[in-house]
């Protein structure tokens, strides 16, 4: 069984830990050059403020209803990301880190997940004030149809878990082509010009037509909504604002060196990424950090926020930074058994048009 953490509105928790007075309040950020809306509290949403929203349109509703107005500061959410990352790594070492506040992991048989996944989140808002919503399946892409459920449902208390085969079919029946991880607006848009309007009846497709027709990841979606876990953790799609490269490592590493050739590669891919996605890099975290499972070794876990003097997707410039901030946080006598880079990366068209209009 697949475990999807996904913090809840993370930017938002992330200065209600520092400022309690925002608890209760409706609450908005902007983007790093305070364009556009990229994160809501649950009473902003409440308002209709739409996600991606224009500041300038907006800027009058949210004086005239009193909505806290801040500027992103995305060193403070990839600290809080980390201590996360290292709460859930003190119960499970193998974490994989999708985004910047999204982390799958994996459930031993013998677990119930109900009640791990009630520990978890109880756990996490414990140590770090951070609200969790979590998603439980026989793969990640049914986890993340779970998460949805729990960020929906009160009733199930920010866990829900699939545990039959009935369970997963009731859900995809009513989840839309559009909702479902990895398709797009634009193949959902075929689908559904082909009679194809959900989950359910996408998976039940053949796996011939589903390739030749849209594409092999897509098939390997279809597989994932039947149970059949499918995905590589490098073919998932990167999430809105965060792209992500992170490994256990198979031995443990004490040499700096050896550290310096795995970062730079991961941010390398890093920059591939970047230009597939169409995106340019604002900042990134570097991290590193022992095992928490070694007692006899010492533990030693830390990361470093660094800003680009300008956005980039240029590979030199990303690695270099790369390599100056695993520097910065290295120290000798450790037996390192992790390590990643998070580049910070906003789609570049936040200046969307909407249909929506302040009030």
């Amino acid at each position: 069984m697949y475990v999807l953490i996904d913090c809840d509105h993370f930017y938002v928790s992330c200065e209600r830990v520092f400022n309690p007075k925002l608890n209760g309040q409706p609450v908005v950020i902007l983007s790093n050059n305070d364009g556009s809306i990229v994160d809501r509290s649950n009473e902003a949403k409440a308002l209709g403020i739409p996600m991606g929203a224009p500041y300038f349109q907006w800027r009058d509703f949210l004086k005239r209803h009193h909505v806290a107005v801040l500027s992103s500061n995305y060193a403070l959410y990839g600290d809080l990301s980390f201590q996360v990352m290292r709460t859930l790594e003190t119960f499970n070492p193998d974490c994989e880190i999708y985004s910047i506040d999204e982390i799958f992991l994996t459930l031993s048989e013998n677990d119930d997940p109900i009640a791990f996944g009630r520990f978890l989140k109880e756990k996490i808002k414990r140590w770090t004030g951070i609200p969790v919503s979590i998603g439980i399946a026989p793969t990640k892409t049914l986890a993340k149809v779970a998460n949805r459920q729990a960020k929906k449902l009160y009733s199930l208390d920010g866990v829900c878990a699939f545990l039959s085969s009935e369970q997963i079919e009731k859900n995809l029946e009513t989840l839309p082509t559009e909702d479902i991880w990895g398709i797009g607006r634009r193949f959902s848009n075929f689908l559904q010009k082909k009679g194809i309007y959900t989950a359910a009846q996408f998976k039940n497709q053949d796996d011939h037509w589903i390739r030749n027709a849209l594409s092999t990841k897509a098939l390997r979606t279809a597989w994932e909504l039947r149970g059949i876990p499918s995905l590589e953790f490098d073919e998932m799609r990167p999430n809105k604002h965060s792209i992500v490269i992170s490994r256990s490592f198979e031995h443990p590493i004490i040499k700096l060196e050896t550290l310096e050739e795995i970062i730079s590669t991961y941010a390398a891919r890093e920059t591939e990424k970047l230009r597939q996605a169409k995106r340019l890099a604002s900042s990134l975290q570097v991290f590193l950090m022992t095992s928490f499972h070694k007692p006899r070794e010492p533990f030693y876990a830390n990361a470093l926020h660094l800003t680009f003097s300008e956005p980039t997707a240029y590979t030199p410039t990303v690695v270099a930074y790369a390599k100056m901030g695993l520097q910065k946080i290295f120290r000798e006598g450790y037996f390192y058994k992790k390590g990643g880079v998070i580049v910070t990366a906003p789609p570049l068209n936040n200046t969307m048009c909407y249909t929506e209009t302040p009030d």
